[in-house]
């Protein structure tokens, strides 16, 4: 919602300064001009990206809508959830946990968390590095390496829709030039006659450099930002889940391992460690819960 507010600014803040100016506003009305520009970005978008990430970018889009889901409540609802999950393994061991990490969709204490189990990327980084624990053939060093390939896998197709968007926004400007060039072309033909007519061409032609430009910084090269801000929100997610996980595989108590993957949230969304601690005492009908160091 913010973006569209800042986009309307935009758009607001440059129709009223060029109102000030006593500014024609209908010379700025040129729907050819706008045609060219967004018909020709558009396409060479299409030409430059595979459908799997033109669908990304649309995703992408309609994500900024909503803003990054990645909530203080999200995350307090993690670390109780991987508290439960662990603190179920240290009383009767990691095979008490491998029915849960096996058939996730099934498992009790994953029921209580739809966010978990609706993410397919999230569940799965989850399950299949518990797994590689719980089999006992791979060490903690193993898993480290095991997940930060994972999160550079998944980085780098999360990035791929925000390069492509921010290509399309770095043509925007020369597309622009091109219907100013197509402009010229048609002035340069009118030039026999009066001159209103020839100057209301130029403007026409002007008109287009501007949508360019204005499009470029004003619109889409922001909304691309904006969905750049997003995928680091996820990755900071995933780094908290693999700080969480290496802690318990190491050896280290529940309630030390989501403290340690406390201390790596985000600030702006961290809780504090009293109502981490809260939300850990909760009972939880599915696993005894005790929090303890």
């Amino acid at each position: 919602m913010f973006a569209i507010i800042g986009i309307l600014m935009v758009i607001g803040a440059v129709l009223a300064g060029f109102l000030m100016e006593k500014g024609p506003l209908l010379v700025l009305m040129q729907p050819s001009e706008f045609v060219i520009i967004a018909g020709a970005a558009i396409g060479a978008t299409i030409a430059a990206n595979p459908v799997r990430v033109l669908k990304k970018i649309v995703g992408g889009l309609t994500g900024i809508l909503s803003g990054s889901k990645m909530s203080k409540k999200l995350y307090l609802d993690t670390l109780k959830m991987m508290f439960a999950l662990f603190n179920k393994s240290r009383k009767d061991g990691l095979v008490a946990i491998e029915g849960d990490i096996e058939d996730p969709e099934k498992s009790p204490l994953f029921s209580k968390y739809p966010f978990f189990l609706k993410d397919h990327h999230i569940r799965d980084f989850v399950c299949d590095t518990l797994r590689m624990a719980v089999t006992g053939g791979a060490s903690a060093f193993d898993l480290d390496q095991m997940m930060e390939l994972d999160m550079e896998t998944h980085h780098m197709s999360a990035t791929q829709p925000v390069a492509a968007l921010s290509a399309t926004a770095d043509a925007l400007p020369g597309m622009g030039i091109v219907a100013a060039v197509l402009g010229v072309v048609i002035t340069m033909s009118a030039l026999g006659g009066p001159p209103e007519v020839i100057g209301h061409k130029v403007a026409a032609a002007l008109v287009g450099t501007f949508l360019g430009i204005l499009l470029c910084y004003g619109m889409v090269g922001p909304l691309a930002s904006n969905m750049a801000k997003i995928v680091d929100d996820e990755h900071a997610y995933y780094h908290v889940l693999r700080v969480i996980m290496l802690s318990f595989i190491k050896g280290i108590s529940p309630i030390l391992a989501v403290e340690m993957g406390r201390r790596a949230i985000p600030e702006h969304v961290r809780p504090s460690f009293q109502e981490m601690e809260k939300a850990c005492r909760e009972k939880d009908d599915s696993v005894p819960t005790e929090v303890a160091a």
